[in-house]
């Protein structure tokens, strides 16, 4: 792998642990803080994704991808822990 794709797969790992940590907080800290809020920012997560009109550095698709794949997995874990 070159140094690029090294470092974008860093930035996307970095951005996943981070996000994931910051919503594992914000549901710890905010009793508010309900599933559908976090589906209500991926929808907009989403929009962002697709609006990529004139095209967005790989480092950025890169973060994007991973705070849209840090909320799935989020909302899956959440979901499948109130199931039980």
């Amino acid at each position: 792998m070159g140094d690029t794709t090294d470092s974008i797969d860093l930035k996307y790992r970095h951005v996943f642990e981070e996000e994931l940590t910051g919503l594992q907080r914000r549901r710890a800290h905010d009793p508010s803080c309900t599933v559908a809020d976090i589906e209500g920012t991926l929808k907009n997560l989403y929009i962002m994704d697709g609006n990529n009109w004139d095209g967005r550095s790989e480092m950025l698709q890169a973060a994007l991808s991973a705070t849209i794949a840090a909320h799935e997995l989020f909302i899956a874990e959440w979901k499948k822990e109130t199931q039980k």
